[in-house]
């Protein structure tokens, strides 16, 4: 735990000396990036140990605050969600040491090298807290951090307006999980975050009390819909390096805590299952008919995020009904499934996150329909970005496939068993499962058309050209990284079977037995395909060598009349989905926008655009709060501008708590 200790230190001080340095612009950025770099590496090695089989003794000593102690402990659950927050936000980090230096005459990078070690800082402390107290804090720590992270670029009005929605949204969550620490310390008197607590004998209304407020507070994070709004407004408006790790790991410790509170709850009710299919149900299927609707490339991927959490929690939900019904094959497929996809997650989104930032890093453009044939000028972009497509797909060989082939077989184990209570909730999964993934490749399919191929439909475009190797070298290595999880997910899958283990209570050696099956089925098929592959590879590089020894002539094509060929030929992102959109017209709700000048002796200049909002956010957030600002403005007498009347309302509210607790006392 020392090297831990001292990796997080180092972010700390690596921070502060950036902060301090952020006139001397290299040296701001090598102290922040350099920091990060080696404070990650230092932390990975207790994680990869503990992984590996290792124990080490939790930390834990009282301090001077009412409540609680510094209690901080490294599990496999925690290791393992360290393990990815560490990694990501140290390929993040070199990633940024050059993304940001865009900004180098505009803002003081060291302000940004601050508060991105304090985030990743406080998501480490997250994970291995085991004091609610505590936990509170780094969770406070981190949604601050986040929110001057995603304010970074304030100049722009739509950054501050997604600044404001993230800063409510974060706390919101944090007012919900304060009232579920409370609940929890008044039920069973405990304050610990981790174990669990049946022995204590909780009543049943308290222990589904406590899971809705659990639930919610983390699902705000995590960005269930309908909780998610605040996601598709943050990860665009944030430099790309920070909406990697925003996207990759930070929405994770809200799955972390949720599997936190279902351990600390004991046995599951199975109703709790049934809310976390149906959430992830529809996350996972609106999450994606959003995504293909954006024209945005880093709003595209934020609404993405939240069609992957939806896939994470259909995973887990099968996993509750295992656990509910006690079929061993359900618990462990299902949250087997569960943590692959947020590691798989973790890799393919962070790899498309650092793409769309080289993209807009080499034109200054995310507007997809300003794009195009970006493959010629940035071929090793275009080459890792489209292995994060077919990853983020869950098309095989690549790694998304294997969590998704995992909730699959205990879905159809599901409905094949003698239970007929398990059928519905499985054939819902299976259906979920299969919407998401013909979805997704329909709408990754429409990105690398229209921003790699094809005719460039910009002057941006035109004049990109490949970003340089240390923009480079983390998106090779997470491509890598998801041929790597994929190839090798007969080993990976063993080494998550302790972890499931630990959540589920399932006996290691069933576990293990029930795990060997699967994972052989599991290398076969991905070997299989990786083979197919490999031979489509090697013939075309056959073709390509035969024909380039042949002379071809080279002839214009016919152009229906057209002597030169235009990129307004070209399908746009919004033409080619167009189709699905109408079909899901009650759902979506498109909006036109038709500028027409009317007709002269020659047509005028005419524009035509379309615009789909998030239905929640148009629907039911809007007004609501339209509706508490009304509310609210009605108390706007008790604001004279007099501070001496404020004094006053604080006076009176102290005075009146002192009584509330001498009457209570």
């Amino acid at each position: 735990m020392s090297l831990l200790f001292f990796g997080l230190g180092l972010l700390i001080v690596s921070g502060i000396v950036s902060l301090f340095t952020s006139r001397y612009h290299r040296l701001s950025i090598i102290a922040g990036c350099s920091g990060t770099v080696v404070g990650c590496l230092m932390g990975l090695i207790p994680a990869i140990n503990v992984l590996g089989g290792k124990e080490y003794m939790p930390v834990h000593f009282n301090w001077n605050m009412i409540y609680g102690s510094f209690s901080v402990g490294l599990d496999g659950l925690s290791a393992f969600f360290l393990l990815i927050i560490l990694s990501v936000s140290l390929l993040a980090a070199i990633f940024g040491s050059r993304y940001l230096y865009q900004y180098v005459h505009e803002k003081k990078l060291g302000v940004s090298w601050f508060f991105f070690n304090i985030l990743v800082f406080s998501m480490a402390l997250v994970v291995i807290a085991q004091d609610s107290i505590l936990f509170l804090i780094a969770w406070e720590i981190m949604s601050l951090s986040s929110f001057f992270l995603v304010t970074f670029d304030n100049k722009k009005e739509e950054v501050k307006k997604a600044g404001y929605i993230y800063f409510l949204a974060t706390h919101l969550s944090t007012v919900f999980l304060l009232i579920f620490f409370l609940l929890l310390d008044h039920f069973t008197g405990s304050l610990q975050f981790t174990g669990t607590l049946p022995h204590l004998n909780l009543s049943l209304s308290n222990t589904n009390l406590l899971f809705l407020f659990g639930f919610i507070g983390f699902g705000i994070k995590a960005g269930f819909v309908p909780f998610h709004i605040w996601l598709p407004e943050a990860h665009p408006a944030a430099p790309s390096n920070v909406s990697a790790v925003m996207s990759g790991v930070m929405i994770k410790t809200g799955i972390y805590g949720l599997i936190r509170v279902l351990m600390l709850l004991g046995t599951p009710m199975i109703w709790w299952a049934w809310l976390i299919i149906i959430v992830g149900f529809l996350s996972g299927v609106l999450g994606v008919l959003f995504a293909i609707a954006q024209h945005d490339l880093k709003r595209l991927l934020a609404y993405h995020s939240v069609e992957n959490i939806g896939i994470i929690l259909l995973g887990m939900g099968l996993g509750l009904l295992g656990i509910c019904y006690q079929s061993s094959s359900l618990m462990l497929l299902g949250f087997l499934g569960c943590l692959l996809h947020i590691l798989n997650h973790a890799v393919f989104k962070s790899l498309l996150f650092l793409g769309a930032g080289s993209v807009l890093h080499a034109t200054g453009v995310k507007e997809i329909n300003r794009l195009g044939g970006l493959i010629k000028q940035m071929p090793i972009t275009a080459a890792v970005f489209l292995i994060g497509a077919v990853a983020i797909s869950g098309l095989p060989p690549l790694n998304g496939f294997i969590s998704e082939f995992l909730i699959y077989l205990g879905a159809f184990k599901g409905t094949a068993g003698q239970n007929a209570e398990i059928i519905l909730p499985a054939l819902i999964i299976i259906i979920g499962l299969t919407t998401i993934g013909g979805l997704a490749a329909l709408c990754f399919t429409k990105v690398v058309g229209c921003v790699f191929l094809g005719q460039s439909r910009s002057s941006e475009a035109r004049a990109a050209s490949e970003t340089g190797y240390l923009m480079l070298l983390p998106m090779i290595i997470l491509a890598g990284g998801c041929f790597v999880i994929s190839l090798c997910s007969h080993q990976i899958i063993k080494w998550v079977v302790p972890i499931v283990t630990q959540i589920t209570g399932l006996e290691t050696k069933l576990a293990l037995d029930i795990t060997h099956n699967t994972a052989d089925i599991l290398s076969l098929v991905v070997w299989i395909f990786a083979c197919f592959i490999g031979i489509v590879l090697v013939i075309s590089f056959l073709r390509k060598s035969l024909i380039e020894k042949q002379e071809v002539d080279d002839l214009p094509t016919w152009g229906c009349g057209y002597k030169v060929s235009s990129p307004r030929f070209q399908y746009t992102a919004s033409s080619f989905a167009q189709p699905l959109i109408k079909f899901f017209g009650v759902i979506l709700r498109k909006q036109k926008h038709l500028e027409y000048q009317g007709v002269d002796l020659f047509p005028k200049k005419t524009s035509f655009k379309t615009h789909t909002k998030d239905v929640f956010m148009s629907a039911i957030y809007y007004p609501l709060f339209k509706s508490i600002k009304k509310v609210l403005s009605g108390f706007l007498w008790l604001q004279y501008g007099r501070i001496h009347l404020y004094v006053l309302y604080v006076a009176l509210t102290i005075i009146g708590l002192l009584i509330w607790y001498i009457g209570l006392s």
